[in-house]
């Protein structure tokens, strides 16, 4: 075996135990990560809850301040799931960390699961009107093949 084999990662074995978990603070991305935890839980894995901040271009051109909203959903979603850790403390220990980037949902989730070496990646069903089964973005993560994907309804 060559040095460069010896330490190359390999998924579910020599590495971190990671589940990635995308949130934007609709009440399927919380289930998505309640589920998340309590896998987290069970295998002794680090969640890594993932907001991913949205770009718009249009309401930034319209004078809304776009980045100081997605910040404050950020900053809350950080309060919720420091509330709910804190409440259950001693019950059940998860260890998390919160992890925000910007961009569409898709590639953040990617790049979030991919720097982090993710194990699987748990999502919550799309509740826009137009995506039926799952959302876009749940779909093209299924189809990127490169982790398990759990949607939670």
């Amino acid at each position: 075996m060559t040095e460069q084999h010896a330490h190359q990662f390999e998924r579910g074995t020599d590495g971190p135990k990671v589940i990635v978990v995308g949130v934007d603070g609709s009440d399927s991305s919380l289930r998505a990560a309640a589920y998340a935890a309590g896998l987290a839980r069970r295998q002794h894995a680090l969640l890594a809850v993932v907001y991913v901040q949205p770009v718009m271009t249009a309401g930034a051109a319209l004078g809304v301040p776009v980045a100081e909203t997605t910040d404050e959903i950020a900053e809350d979603l950080i309060a919720q799931i420091r509330d709910a850790a804190e409440r259950l403390k001693g019950i059940f220990d998860v260890r998390w960390e919160f992890h925000t980037f910007r961009g569409d949902p898709y590639n953040g989730l990617v790049t979030a699961a991919d720097d982090l070496k993710a194990d699987a990646v748990v999502v919550g069903a799309s509740e826009q009107a137009g995506h039926r089964i799952v959302g876009s973005v749940t779909v093209r993560l299924v189809k990127a093949g490169r982790w398990p994907v759990t949607v939670v309804p």
